[in-house]
């Protein structure tokens, strides 16, 4: 175990585990669907305006930055390159005109859950964001 687990709490740890787990469970069930393209997942795509062409490479990308998200040693970088990601897909549902806080907003509340449970499991990550409070 690294210093930044040890040094976290078990409560935060495991509050951070199953903040974390939530969206990266969600994330890899995306990519199977990009990456066996069933039709439901060709119809969606090309309805947000994309060409099927991308699904795959789609569903490889969003595999290797789901995977880095896991590795505790790489979970910092992982964060920022699905947040990128996740930003993605919130402009390609604000372009299209989907509905706000169930479509649009989606990718935000994953992204918010991301942060959060890497925050609750890595003391590196607490050290560098003073302005949440300690009781978290």
């Amino acid at each position: 175990m690294t210093d930044a687990i040890q040094n976290t709490g078990k409560g935060k740890r495991w509050a951070g585990y199953i903040l974390s787990g939530l969206p990266a469970v969600f994330l890899i069930l995306d990519t199977v669907g990009k990456l066996f393209k069933p039709d439901v997942v060709i119809k969606g795509t090309v309805e947000l305006g994309y060409p099927e062409s991308v699904i795959v490479p789609l569903g490889i990308l969003l595999l290797v930055c789901t995977i880095i998200y896991l590795i505790p040693q790489t979970a910092v970088l992982g964060a920022i390159l699905l947040t990128g990601y996740l930003g993605g897909t919130v402009a390609t549902h604000v372009r299209i005109g989907n509905p706000l806080f169930t479509h649009t907003l989606f990718g935000v509340y994953l992204g918010v859950m991301l942060w959060l449970g890497l925050y609750f499991r890595d003391s590196r990550l607490r050290a560098l964001i003073p302005t949440v409070s300690k009781s978290l």
